[in-house]
Parts: structure tokens; sequence; C-alpha cells
């Protein structure tokens, strides 16, 4: 496993650690501090993570509008926590991140192997529609230019 998908797992575990107690208001990065020291010894990922969280953070509301509109039929707050966050991941690396350093595809594909690991049993295929009908419409736009 490569030390980038074992860093974006931490971040998810930060991320739902977040989302699950939003209503008091926790601080991400310290979450992610403490979740790199217990599950990321070893790992020298720790900027690209701060970049993954900030990154969410900047853009959540943009984010959120995305996947309300992406996946229609499922309320924001009825999609369970680990798909959200996964999406929050994928769709941050999909549209805000540099495509150098992440492109589009392997943003998909890292988000859809979160899914499978951390998520249910259909949500790896959740991700991957609705991440797959965002990266379309990004083809179509490039077309209209």
């Amino acid at each position: 496993m490569s030390s980038r998908h074992i860093a974006r797992s931490i971040v998810l575990q930060s991320l739902y650690e977040w989302d699950f107690k939003s209503s008091k208001n926790p601080d991400l990065h310290n979450i992610l501090e403490k979740n790199i020291k217990e599950f990321g010894s070893g790992i020298d990922e720790k900027d690209f993570m701060n970049r993954l969280v900030d990154g969410v953070l900047k853009h959540k509301d943009k984010i959120d509008k995305i996947i309300e509109k992406s996946a229609p039929e499922w309320p924001l707050n009825q999609i369970t926590i680990v798909d959200r966050n996964v999406l929050r991941i994928g769709i941050y690396e999909l549209l805000f991140s540099d495509k150098e350093e992440v492109p589009s595809k392997v943003a998909i594909n890292e988000a859809i192997e979160l899914a499978k690991n951390y998520g249910g049993d259909s949500s790896g295929r959740f991700i991957n529609g609705v991440l797959g009908t965002i990266y379309r419409e990004m083809d179509k736009d490039k077309e209209k230019k």
C-alpha cells in the first residue's frame, strides 16, 4: 500500500471524526495530528495530509453543493459519514488540487478504494457513480472551451 493511500486513509479518519463531532466544533488539525501520531508513524506525507485537510475545509461549501447536484436522490445528511467524506476528498482532488500531483483518474481510483475499505457494501459503486458524473461534466466543460 502506498504512503499516499495511507495518508488519505488518515485524512478520511480525521474528517470522519470531525464530521461526527461537528456540533462540538472540534479542530480538524488537532484531530489530524492525533491520527498521524496514532496511525501514521513512519509516513512522510504530513504536508500532503495537511493540504488535503486545508483544501477540503476551504472548498467544503462548494464541494457539498457539487455532491448535492451530482447525487440529487441522496440528501447530504443522508449520505453516510464515510461516503460523504470520501466524496469530499475525491472531489477536492478532482477539481481543486494540483493535477500534476494527483491526476483525475488517480483521485477517482483512490476515492473508490477508500470507499471499498471503509464504507458499506455499495460505497464503492456510489462513489464511482458520483465522481464519474463529475468527471464527465469536467470533460464536457473542456470541450466547450
